[in-house]
């Protein structure tokens, strides 16, 4: 068919062209939303899943729910190896700037000015575009101990009392939160928890992989309670049909159904891959029909074009003895995974592998599921091992 029309294309990294199943995520952020502006109790959200699931889009789509809602919106990426404070410096001053022109928030800007100021120059950052015969000075005592427990509380409280004297909100979304360090996630958690017991209208929506849970109670107690933790998951049968058929017939064209059955029951409902996949069927097929015979002939143009792309750019991660070790896992089959397995393949103690599990851990290709128990947080990571392995 027409590659022009291609409603999948280009593939990795865009949105799908239908958010089936995600309903329910969706009007949870929207409910949020709308409490937080009002000055209402609202919980905020860590988005748990597995990479592939459409977690990213679901911070897109959220990102345009808190700008209709009245929210300034900051969205980055957790910084993996970098720190927190320097990504969310220029967001929280864009913030500030933004609601310096209402009169009714002057105060209160000018005074976040200020303590934007004291905690650029306490922790070595740089504030660009800063002209210092306009900026405020520094207030003492203001975000200025050097302890990020201490001042990013004092910031997030500063931008919520602006942003409530100017009837806004501001919405935080930070994706990858799992490459937070615990002392970053920790300051995070203790300033979110400020914004709740005040009440003011600051809300973070975060995504991450599924030990985030575990890192966030890790880092401070309460997390369990300040947070809603919604898992992103596979798509059922028939969420994932939907996800396929829709954006075909929104093109007017169509898809046999045992070609949608193929397609779904093989990627198993994973978002990115039926997207892949839809791409690289619709390329193949003449007419204006998708019949059994363009899927299965597509099947492994989508397969080359993932393991070129969405996992190989994942393994290149990993050193040779990293490599060893989930190569182990994906010889075992499906996980989760016995980490007394693993070792036994491998010829090696457990705690032998302690090392290697943990820098696997720390670069996001595998999670504990449980204790003593490991799986890929790439979905199909071990089917794409083995077909390295055969070649």
């Amino acid at each position: 068919m027409d590659p022009y029309r291609n409603p999948f294309a280009p593939g990795a990294g865009s949105s799908p062209p239908e958010l089936a199943g995600r309903d329910a995520i969706l009007n949870q952020a929207t409910i949020a939303c709308g409490r937080s502006i009002r000055g209402r109790h609202a919980r905020s959200m860590m988005m748990l899943g597995l990479r592939g699931t459409g977690k990213t889009v679901l911070l897109g789509k959220i990102r345009e729910i808190g700008v209709q809602a009245g929210h300034l919106v900051s969205q980055i990426e957790a910084p993996e190896g970098d720190s927190l404070a320097k990504m969310l410096l220029p967001e929280m001053r864009k913030v500030m700037r933004s609601l310096s022109v209402v009169d009714a928030a002057k105060q209160q800007t000018a005074r976040g000015l200020r303590a934007l100021r004291n905690f650029a120059s306490v922790f070595k950052l740089e504030l660009a575009g800063v002209n210092v015969g306009v900026e405020p000075e520094p207030e003492p005592g203001l975000a200025d101990s050097g302890d990020l427990q201490f001042d990013l509380p004092d910031l997030f409280e500063v931008i919520g009392n602006a942003a409530k004297s100017a009837q806004k909100g501001w919405l935080l979304l930070i994706d990858e939160v799992q490459y937070l360090s615990e002392k970053d996630l920790s300051a995070l958690i203790v300033s979110m928890h400020k914004m709740s017991q005040q009440g003011l209208p600051v809300l973070f929506i975060g995504a991450g992989l599924p030990q985030v849970a575990k890192l966030a109670g890790n880092a401070k107690s309460y997390a369990e309670r300040l947070f809603v933790y919604p898992e992103i998951g596979a798509l059922c049968p028939v969420e994932a049909a939907i996800a396929i058929q829709k954006p075909v017939q929104d093109e007017n064209a169509e898809i046999a159904p045992e070609a949608l059955d193929m397609i779904v029951s093989r990627t198993q409902g994973y978002p990115f891959f039926l997207q892949e996949w839809g791409a690289h069927a619709w390329d193949i097929a003449e007419g204006n029909r998708i019949n059994e015979a363009d899927a299965e002939s597509s099947y492994n143009t989508a397969i080359a074009s993932l393991d070129d792309g969405f996992f190989k750019v994942r393994i290149d991660r990993l050193t040779k003895a990293e490599s060893a070790f989930v190569g182990a896992m994906s010889e075992l089959g499906n996980g989760p995974y016995a980490l007394s397995d693993v070792a036994t393949s491998m010829g090696k103690t457990i705690s032998a592998l302690g090392p290697a599990r943990a820098n696997i851990i720390k670069k996001g290709m595998i999670y504990s599921t449980g204790y003593g128990y490991i799986d890929f947080t790439v979905p199909l990571f071990g089917e794409f091992m083995r077909r390295q392995a055969e070649r």
